[in-house]
């Protein structure tokens, strides 16, 4: 299986549940690893964290993006970044369904974007399905939220920490709370 056909059986949203896909997750999770590894193990100046990203997302990066490691995932190979994005330390990509972010904005300490789940049926819970996460522009995500598969925050909304968004959020909102509730327009 290649990375660009397996990006395009997640975007169907079908279980990830065949041998040939297990191996290419685990092959794709061994290189992410070894990449991150290498990212997280010393101090490394704002220019080697983008030409290490551009590595493990396998393109350029922008040169306006901003990271302080560490910084993990288990994929890599399907984050998209805009211009002036922010992601503190600390952050988990699980990105086999896909995560992009707009330009401008911002991510929290200890933020998961989580875009794989499973099923509820006991017989199926081994397998599992994903569906992408999409922030919009200047978005401002706070510490400790998660983002949980199928997500789309609207551009300029802002996410509380704590928070577990489970719904898409519009734009120009405030969202909060367990699950993620729109308190205020912005």
């Amino acid at each position: 299986m290649t990375l660009e056909e397996f990006k395009d059986f997640v975007k169907t949203g079908k279980p990830l549940d065949t041998e040939e896909i297990h191996q290419f997750m685990d092959r794709m999770s061994g290189e992410a690893r070894r990449i991150t590894f290498h990212l997280n193990s010393t101090y490394r100046t704002p220019e080697e964290v983008r030409s290490i990203l551009s590595e493990l997302f396998g393109k350029q990066v922008p040169s306006t993006f901003r990271v302080f490691p560490p910084f993990y995932t288990d994929f890599g190979k399907n984050i998209t970044v805009g211009e002036g994005v922010f992601i503190n330390a600390c952050c988990h990509f699980q990105d086999h369904g896909g995560v992009t972010i707009g330009d401008g904005s911002q991510i929290g300490h200890n933020v998961v974007f989580a875009t794989l789940n499973h099923f509820m049926e006991p017989e199926k819970r081994k397998m599992s399905y994903s569906a992408p996460i999409i922030l919009g522009k200047n978005v401002w995500v706070g510490s400790n939220v998660t983002i949980l598969q199928g997500v789309t925050i609207g551009d300029n909304s802002v996410i509380g920490a704590g928070a577990v968004v489970a719904h898409d959020i519009p734009a120009n909102a405030v969202a909060v709370g367990v699950p993620a509730k729109v308190v205020k327009r912005i």
